[in-house]
């Protein structure tokens, strides 16, 4: 029997057991699930400022004359929508079947350099794939993971003033910032870019850097938060998780993703783009549960048109009840009455618009 590869450690992973952070495997990482309450953290980002280590994921440098090009091919966004250094854009990467090899943000950090930040459980795939695309196309391009890089979260309200305490030359930073652009200072990168609905920044650093960041930023009051929640926080913000909301069977459509799929240029030949359907039969939408019960991913969904599946399902700390995201027939639309299959009853729900909560206010989701 071959013995299981040991769990891989973020810089932070001292900092984590010295706060008693409650760890587990997330895609071969040790990573702290929560710190002894996953709902405190939760309201934390919501009320004040709380702290993600994200340095799980990885941050990838596309450097040469070529990169410009080469990520308008790779990607389904466009990065000539990135007008000057400093600014950041969503996008899918896709197959050549427009299935979504992973979603990540794009920096523009000078011309000839960019980075990109992809998801932790995806990164090796995902360096495998950008390779493949830059020989086949002849690109000149450098590729280059920069697993030496740590990434802090803060985020919430008062995420940029606690910052602005901890580091103020950070802060000062931060503060000038508009949403989805960064700026980086000393070798440290400053983005106003999150994963939570709030406001906030996302801080790449040196990984020796970064633990006496992390207690500073203790010092001025950020809670530490998980994984656990994150994922409430995401899902109450309408925000994707790749491997259960998408995969490389899904088309950004039925993702909700249309919106990051730039065709107005005809002549780019991006990946994925030949093979992109239009019609498709089933959309993402989100549902509220309207009896006791907490969805979960996989669960079936019945409406009137038909059959569906939830893809992400959690217990919402800000709305009260359980919500979650579901694939669904095209035809059912914001306030359709469903019923999700929970351990073998069908519980009634409502279907709803994305998100359910931005920047702390419950939004009207659509329903009746």
């Amino acid at each position: 029997m071959t013995a299981p590869l040991p769990l891989k450690q973020t810089p932070l992973f001292a900092e984590h057991l010295a706060l008693s952070g409650k760890m587990i495997d997330f895609g071969g990482w040790s990573m702290p699930v929560s710190y002894g309450s996953q709902i405190d953290e939760h309201h934390a980002v919501r009320r004040g400022a709380g702290m993600f280590d994200v340095s799980h994921m990885l941050n990838v440098d596309v450097v040469g004359s070529q990169a410009r090009p080469y990520l308008r091919h790779l990607l389904a966004n466009d990065v000539d929508r990135l007008a000057e250094p400093g600014r950041a854009l969503y996008s899918c990467m896709l197959n050549p079947q427009a299935g979504v090899v992973d979603d990540l943000i794009v920096y523009l950090l000078t011309p000839e350099h960019y980075r990109l930040v992809v998801n932790a459980a995806s990164a090796d795939k995902d360096l495998v794939w950008m390779a493949r695309v830059a020989q086949a196309g002849g690109y000149d391009v450098t590729i280059e993971p920069r697993r030496e890089l740590a990434m802090i979260a803060v985020q919430g309200p008062q995420a940029r003033d606690r910052l602005a305490q901890a580091r103020p030359a950070l802060g000062r930073l931060a503060r000038g910032l508009a949403p989805f652009t960064a700026e980086g200072t000393e070798g440290v990168l400053v983005a106003r870019t999150g994963y939570t609905g709030e406001d906030g920044v996302e801080v790449v650093l040196p990984g020796a850097e970064a633990p006496a960041l992390w207690r500073d930023l203790l010092a001025a009051g950020v809670a530490p938060c998980g994984l656990g929640a994150r994922d409430t926080l995401r899902v109450e913000a309408g925000l994707n998780l790749y491997g259960q909301d998408m995969d490389e069977l899904t088309q950004p459509a039925e993702a909700g993703l249309a919106w990051t799929v730039s065709d107005h240029d005809p002549q780019r030949d991006f990946v994925g783009r030949a093979a992109l359907a239009y019609g498709l039969k089933w959309q993402l939408l989100g549902l509220k549960l309207l009896d006791r019960g907490v969805m979960r991913a996989q669960m079936a969904v019945h409406t009137a048109e038909g059959a569906g599946m939830v893809t992400s399902g959690t217990m919402s700390p800000t709305v009260g009840t359980s919500i979650g995201f579901a694939r669904l027939p095209d035809s059912v639309s914001p306030g359709d009455a469903a019923e999700v299959e929970i351990r073998g009853r069908r519980v009634p729900a409502v279907v709803c618009r994305l998100a359910f909560v931005r920047r702390g206010k419950v939004l009207d989701s659509g329903e009746p």
